[in-house]
């Protein structure tokens, strides 16, 4: 133990012997040679922590074969096989940052005369709950509710400067809302034909050359996945795109100018569909076969490739990459009982929140030069239905919704390890 020295210089061959060296923390140290730690064969824990060190010299850790105490992400890596960017002395971590007190199966941000509003189904309290963003507390407040006794999703739109809110229902139908700002509440403007969408799982709402629409999953038999469409003071039902596939998960992807819709379902493979401007409906156009009973999917651009996240509930989840003509698979990452799963980017860093039934969630970061996700971090969220990323001013925010407890708000900070 070599703490609360005044050591500036450590050089070659200088703990020759020390075979239960561990720490050499808040000394002066700002150089380390190239062989300090020569003949250290059996050194299992090292800590260089509260020094002056910038830089390390190449291959410092190569004699170190069993050094085996890091970080969860780099748990059985080898110490010398690491890159040298996984040195930097920045980190980051989620740390818990707001409770709100009841289970939601979705959330959703968005804008609205230059607020932020997150909106929230909560079946178990019979409503979508509209919370507001407070910029002086940096919380997020009560603002409104919804009456919606089965609501699985709750999904904000702002149309020519009007706000609608798509209230999406396992029974006794679903509903969309307009906000009135004379009355300021919420008003039911119409329905959502029940014998077209008869158990909603998910809703996706995008433009297209201009024009607004809304997809609903259905995962009934009878019910089928269907498309809606924004007309002057309404939404009119536009397609039925699968039919009776017990759809589970839609997303919305706008690449290189071809709008497509990805439908994953529990009774086969996604289904990738692609706008076609001519007709001005979805027309099917593959099917991602590498994974034929996705939960949920997801997608994210890591420089130029394009990526899809796919959650399965039994069995590995998966990460597959566009390779031109088709999906070729880049890696599988554990997931048994896994509903939800979300990428996202947070100034510059790129993360995946994989959600389970059986575990806590784990937080992956994407490694750039391995072009994999690497484990980063483990939340104890009980069995998430989503995972939403929201900038709030200066608070970088994931929100995690929990169908058995709490809805827990993480905050993204950055922690500089060598101050």
């Amino acid at each position: 133990l070599l703490n609360s020295n005044k050591f500036t210089l450590i050089g070659d061959n200088a703990f020759t012997g020390l075979s239960h060296l561990h720490f050499i923390e808040n000394n002066d140290i700002w150089a380390l040679s190239k062989f300090t730690f020569r003949g250290l064969k059996s050194l299992t824990h090292l800590s260089l922590a509260n020094n002056n060190l910038q830089t390390l010299p190449r291959d410092i850790f190569r004699p170190l074969d069993i050094l085996s105490d890091f970080p969860p992400r780099f748990q059985e890596h080898k110490v010398q096989d690491l890159p040298l960017r996984e040195f930097d002395c920045i980190t980051t971590d989620f740390v818990l940052y707001q409770t709100l007190s009841f289970p939601a199966v979705s959330a959703k941000p968005f804008l609205y005369s230059s607020d932020l509003y997150l909106a929230l189904a909560q079946p178990g309290a019979s409503a979508c709950t509209i919370l507001k963003w407070d910029y002086v507390e940096r919380q997020l407040r009560d603002y409104d509710r919804i009456p919606a006794p089965s609501a699985v999703h709750c999904k904000p739109m702002v149309v020519d400067s009007q706000l609608y809110v798509v209230v999406a229902q396992l029974f006794g139908g679903s509903y969309i809302y307009h906000w009135d700002p004379n009355t300021t509440r919420f008003t039911r403007l119409q329905d959502i034909d029940p014998q077209r969408v008869r158990k909603p799982n998910d809703l996706e709402a995008f433009r297209i050359d201009g024009d607004w629409y809304f997809a609903v999953a259905d995962s009934s038999k009878a019910g089928a996945t269907s498309l809606y469409r924004w007309h002057q003071n309404g939404f009119y039902s536009h397609q039925a795109l699968h039919a009776w596939h017990r759809d589970t998960d839609l997303e919305f992807v706008d690449g290189e100018g071809k709008p497509r819709l990805i439908v994953s379902s529990s009774s086969q493979a996604p289904v990738i569909y692609q706008w076609s401007r001519t007709q001005k409906q979805f027309v099917a156009q593959g099917e991602v076969t590498q994974v034929p009973d996705a939960q949920a999917v997801k997608h994210f651009r890591a420089g130029r490739d394009s990526y899809l996240c796919l959650s399965r509930y039994i069995g590995d989840s998966k990460i597959l990459r566009w390779e031109g003509t088709r999906f070729s698979e880049v890696q599988a990452l554990p997931s048994r009982g896994s509903l939800a799963l979300q990428p996202f980017l947070v100034g510059g860093r790129r993360y995946l929140a994989l959600g389970s039934d059986f575990s806590f969630t784990q937080i992956y970061q994407w490694d750039e030069g391995r072009q994999k996700f690497v484990r980063f971090q483990e939340l104890a969220v009980q069995a998430p239905r989503a995972f939403c990323y929201m900038p709030a001013g200066d608070a970088q925010l994931l929100l995690a919704p929990s169908f058995k407890g709490q809805t827990l708000v993480y905050r993204h900070v950055v922690v500089d390890l060598s101050a």
